[in-house]
């Protein structure tokens, strides 16, 4: 028997505040029972596992070992990127490859990574561009 994925836990300071931006990101509405200063907060995104929000009382020092890949549903990678950095995110790193593939490196308000890759459309673009160069270097 193998295990499932029944939440993914982001440790962060204000619960409330984290679960607001992240319901922007996913479209979907915080729990009717989660308030401000609550000690955990969770969203139940579309098709995903929960998400859970817990308060801890250290800052994030680190890069994340461990962290969400979006991709946009109904947008361009650069669509979702402008959209995430309107509600709060913010723009880490762009590791956008010259064929198109790649991804851009974004934070959440509380500094936690995320990567926004592009959508399937873009993504089998790129990759019929990679395909397209194999093709044309000599053997």
């Amino acid at each position: 028997m193998s295990s499932k994925i029944h939440n993914i836990s982001i440790d962060c300071h204000d619960t409330y505040a984290l679960a607001g931006f992240w319901s922007q990101v996913f479209d979907c509405p915080r729990q009717p029972d989660d308030f401000p200063g609550d000690p955990e907060a969770m969203l139940l995104p579309p098709g995903g596992p929960e998400v859970l929000f817990i308060a801890v009382p250290e800052g994030k020092a680190v890069k994340n070992r461990l962290h969400l890949d979006l991709q946009p549903a109904d947008r361009t990678r650069a669509e979702e990127v402008e959209r995430l950095l309107g509600i709060g995110a913010v723009h880490v790193a762009d590791q956008i490859g010259p064929t198109g593939g790649g991804w851009v490196v974004l934070a959440d308000p509380e500094g936690n990574e995320f990567c926004v890759l592009g959508s399937a459309a873009e993504r089998a673009a790129a990759a019929a561009a990679r395909a397209a160069a194999q093709d044309r270097e000599p053997a």
